[in-house]
């Protein structure tokens, strides 16, 4: 792979290359149009598919339902249960996919005459996935049917109390499975071992997963005539609720899921969902929301609930008609938020400190008795972030049971891996995906899994780190860096995990002025030969040898500067400024 400006060492030690074969965007010499073909071939699009990824429509890549297994086992089932009025049951995650998976079910089966009610176990006292206890509750309380959306795909003692309960059970899901599934009337999901073409999808988020699952239903009330006299439901407006998501589970913005998310937030522009509206006003976007506000301002707002507060308060913002309710729910989960900030502060620091002495291990697994369980997942990804490596965070309670929360990073499987120790008898739970696991596991257990995680990912983690490498898409000189580009390079998103933002390299530059702002921000006003300057900020740098290096810079020396390009409407007028990722020295 062509490196960039033969940069084979850059100030945080890795080479620059170029993304994708045969990219070159060397000096920017593309107009606009052809800048959004070379992203978008750059990210695997062949040349002859540009057209249809550069805007993407559900149309052009939803897949025919009926592809997944038990797909129509389970809208047949539905379906009967619309036509008979039965008592349904929507059984979700308390993470974001969990929420917006139940709530699109429980609104279009609300548009199509039913009173279906949403069930969200806590965190705490009942953990996730659903439990035989809660599934034999609900069916003691009337429910003929339960749909769990976001779990399931593991839970084999649960499922076998809800069929001795006689209720019936339809699994909607993504995460791992096992050759061995679970007793459900339906199990849908697109990681099945056992599926054929639906595991082309298999980067579907829950939401995803349900979306389909409800243009399936609509299908079949649509054939045996249902909607003669009815209005069918518009399943396209709740697309707001699969983006959001999608997004906010990390999944990979390729083929449908660009669609969804692309789609989805031209809906979220038209402010339909009276809940999101209100999230929207209590995380002060003034603005339609972007890609990248779903994964940062809204998607974490919807997790406090779950992770520090109520666990529905998510499923209720997004299903409530009331807009008081849903102000009210906005403005208490964004009080969540903070508070979900501070405790997240505190675990990340101790976990830091925990991580230092495992340099050696492939992956890093850290405890500690009284963690907040419901920050474990963020911490992981700090942790994974910070080391470059997979990273599983363990919260001990009081009676020696933990609760972990693993991230991985790309090349390095991390759900089979927890699904192969659970199989060891390392857990007492456990599964996830490629990027991201939870687990539940015995105190005594934990340094036996560490050694069993080192001894079956070393080679992975190795080989993945030795891959790593700074992709780039162009090279610009600073007076390059403008709104124009900005504008630009946004036309071949949204972007997000699987389809990055495009990261490109200005320079040469001097460093004209540069401090510590915030949490150990780096702030810097750069200036090129051209004589046109450049705003910009290293997060989180100001203790490593990037943000050292911008701040001991003198004026006498040149670096080319490489990260994201933005847009800063702080001033009277939009200028862009680049979030930086690293630099290298143009002066050697």
């Amino acid at each position: 792979m062509t490196s960039v400006l033969n940069v084979t060492h850059s100030i945080l030690g890795q080479p620059w290359r170029w993304r994708g074969s045969g990219t070159d965007g060397r000096d920017a010499h593309f107009q606009p149009d052809d800048l959004v073909a070379g992203l978008l071939m750059a990210r695997g699009v062949p040349r002859d598919a540009v057209e249809a990824h550069r805007t993407p429509t559900i149309r052009g890549f939803m897949p025919d339902p009926s592809i997944f297994r038990d797909m129509d086992r389970a809208a047949e089932r539905l379906a009967d249960a619309v036509m008979a009025g039965e008592p349904v049951t929507i059984f979700g995650d308390y993470d974001v996919d969990g929420a917006t998976s139940a709530a699109l079910l429980i609104r279009l089966l609300r548009d199509l005459g039913l009173g279906p009610q949403a069930y969200i176990p806590d965190r705490l006292m009942e953990g996730y996935g659903p439990s035989g206890e809660a599934l034999v509750r609900i069916a003691a309380g009337g429910a003929r049917l339960i749909v769990t959306v976001d779990c399931g795909a593991q839970a084999f003692e649960a499922l076998e109390m809800a069929r001795a309960a006689k209720v019936d059970v339809i699994v909607v899901d993504h995460h791992k499975c096992a050759a061995a599934l679970p007793p459900a009337l339906a199990l849908v999901n697109p990681n099945r071992l056992d599926e054929d073409e639906g595991a082309a999808h298999g980067h579907l988020a829950a939401v995803g997963v349900a979306f389909l699952l409800g243009a399936a239903l609509l299908r079949v009330l649509r054939a045996r005539g249902w909607f003669a006299n009815r209005a069918e439901p518009k399943l396209i407006e709740l697309l707001d609720l699969v983006a959001l998501g999608t997004v906010a589970d990390v999944a990979a913005l390729k083929g449908l899921n660009r669609a969804f998310v692309a789609q989805g937030l031209k809906v979220m522009a038209g402010r339909r969902n009276i809940g999101l509206v209100a999230l929207t006003e209590a995380a002060r976007l003034e603005r339609a929301p972007t890609c990248t506000d779903l994964g940062f301002a809204l998607g974490p707002r919807i997790n406090a609930g779950g992770r520090v507060g109520k666990s529905d308060l998510g499923v209720r913002l997004l299903t409530t008609t009331d807009p008081d309710e849903a102000r009210e729910i906005a403005i208490e989960l964004d009080r969540l938020n903070g508070e979900r900030r501070a405790i997240e502060m505190l675990v990340t620091e101790t976990a830091e400190a925990a991580a230092v002495g495992q340099a050696n291990r492939a992956v890093a697994v850290v405890s500690g008795h009284g963690w907040h369980p419901g920050v474990i997942g963020i911490v992981a990804s700090r942790l994974k972030e910070r080391m470059g490596r997979p990273a599983i965070v363990i919260a001990v309670d009081e009676d020696g049971v933990g609760k972990g929360s693993g991230r991985s990073i790309s090349g390095v499987d991390l759900g089979a891996a927890v699904l192969a120790a659970k199989d060891m008898g390392l857990l007492v739970a456990g599964g996830g995906h490629a990027m991201a696991a939870g687990l539940t596991i015995d105190a005594a257990k934990i340094d036996a899994l560490a050694e069993f995680l080192d001894d079956r990912l070393a080679a992975d983690v190795a080989r993945a780190r030795d891959d790593r490498a700074l992709l780039l898409d162009a090279v610009l000189a600073p007076g390059g860096i403008n709104p124009a580009l900005v504008d630009a390079l946004e036309a071949g998103g949204p972007y997000g995990a699987g389809w990055p933002a495009p990261r490109v390299v200005a320079g040469p530059v001097r460093v004209i002025k540069a401090d510590i702002v915030g949490q150990g921000h780096v702030r810097a006003i750069v200036a090129g030969d051209d004589g046109r300057s450049i705003k910009t900020i290293a997060f989180r740098q100001a203790d490593t040898e990037l943000g050292q290096a911008l701040l001991g810079a003198g004026p006498d020396r040149r670096l080319w500067v490489a990260g994201r390009a933005r847009i800063d409407d702080w001033g009277s007028r939009p200028a862009a400024e680049m979030h930086l990722e690293d630099a290298a020295w143009a002066d050697r």
